[in-house]
């Protein structure tokens, strides 16, 4: 039976596909570029003295593009200035939790390799709630500004399970695959599996970050790999679409290599004006404060750019006169901006804020 987009494709095939070269001369050419790219990556983050600076400030980098990819607007900031003082609005809320699913996989990753189990932990996360398999029919995806009708994933609790298991096999099968390709590979199949009744995108997209970590490609969730998806989101869409219509499998797999070989990049560009900022600051804060002098405290100003009194005390195990006189003092140098948010006295790194959300 011919692909309709109006009919369940519950038809859709197996990884890997049948009949097709996956790793013709240009697609190898590319996944070289990428892989390089992410060695280079994974050497600069481990210049770095503190991997949390990394952790907390790009994951949240990543949360917000991806979310924005799904039409969940917030800002980099709001979601830097509500990770540290909590609240916002419902999207902010949202790229929150899109972090801690993020941390969530990784961490279930720790005592099992992916599996679908692992991506309804992650949907869950997302959501803050239970998310199952859809069991209910009827699920359309649609054009939205025409709404036309552009694809129906399949149908059936049975048959989406008996499909993310054949996913799971093809994830850890024992073959000379490069992983890259069947990080691409497996992107596509599990969006057009499409498991659950909202969050596939960002439950996919975390998916391609975990498999990186398990290849050996990545130390960390470090990359961010959303950023060059939303400066090319029309041909994401326009691609994954062309695979299923198509089984334009080339030309899907070359754009993934690209995105993440520019991430790869582009993320290393970050980490290196970060390590510029972070001297600089240290520099300037040793003479400003005794607490200059302390690295605890100092990575407290790095991990992200706002910053409480409350965290310091915890974190530099000194008292809340100590810490406030720390902080007030780099307000005072110039380093440090007070800023009161509700009840919340903040401390905003801004020359961070700066550096994390430029384009690199």
């Amino acid at each position: 039976m011919a692909w309709s987009p109006e009919v369940p494709y519950n038809q859709l095939p197996p990884l890997p596909p049948e009949g097709i070269d996956l790793e013709p001369k240009p697609v190898l050419k590319m996944a070289i570029e990428a892989r390089a790219a992410l060695a280079t990556l994974a050497q600069a983050s481990r210049l770095l003295p503190n991997p949390g600076v990394l952790l907390n400030s790009l994951t949240l980098l990543e949360a917000q593009a991806s979310s924005e990819i799904e039409n969940i607007v917030t800002t980099s900031d709001a979601l830097f200035k509500h990770a540290e003082i909590g609240g916002g609005d419902h999207a902010t809320k949202e790229g929150l939790r899109y972090r801690s699913a993020l941390f969530a996989g990784v961490e279930a990753m720790q005592h099992r390799p992916i599996t679908a189990t692992t991506a309804a932990q992650i949907c869950s996360a997302l959501h803050g709630r239970e998310m199952a398999v859809r069991a209910v029919p009827g699920t359309r995806i649609a054009n939205p500004a025409t709404k036309e009708v552009i694809y129906a994933p399949p149908e059936g609790r049975d048959l989406i399970l008996d499909k993310l298991a054949a996913w799971e096999r093809f994830i850890h099968a024992d073959d000379d695959l490069d992983p890259l390709v069947r990080m691409a590979l497996a992107h596509y199949q599990f969006e057009a599996i499409h498991p659950f009744h909202d969050g596939n995108g960002r439950t996919g997209r975390v998916l391609n970050i975990l498999m990186l970590i398990e290849a050996g490609l990545l130390d960390q969730p470090i990359l961010y790999l959303s950023r060059s998806i939303i400066t090319r989101k029309t041909d994401y869409y326009r691609l994954l679409r062309a695979v299923t219509s198509e089984q334009a499998w080339t030309d899907w797999v070359l754009y993934m290599l690209d995105v993440v070989r520019e991430s790869a990049e582009s993320t290393t560009r970050k980490i290196a004006a970060i390590r510029t900022s972070q001297h600089d600051i240290a520099e300037r804060a040793r003479d400003a404060t005794p607490g200059g002098r302390d690295s605890r405290f100092l990575d407290v100003l790095f991990e992200q750019p706002y910053c409480r009194i409350s965290t310091v005390v915890d974190r530099c195990d000194v008292s809340r006169q100590t810490a406030s006189t720390w902080l007030h003092a780099l307000v005072g140098a110039g380093l440090l901006t007070d800023l009161k948010i509700g009840r919340d006295v903040v401390f905003l790194n801004r020359d961070l804020l700066q550096v994390l959300t430029r384009p690199e």
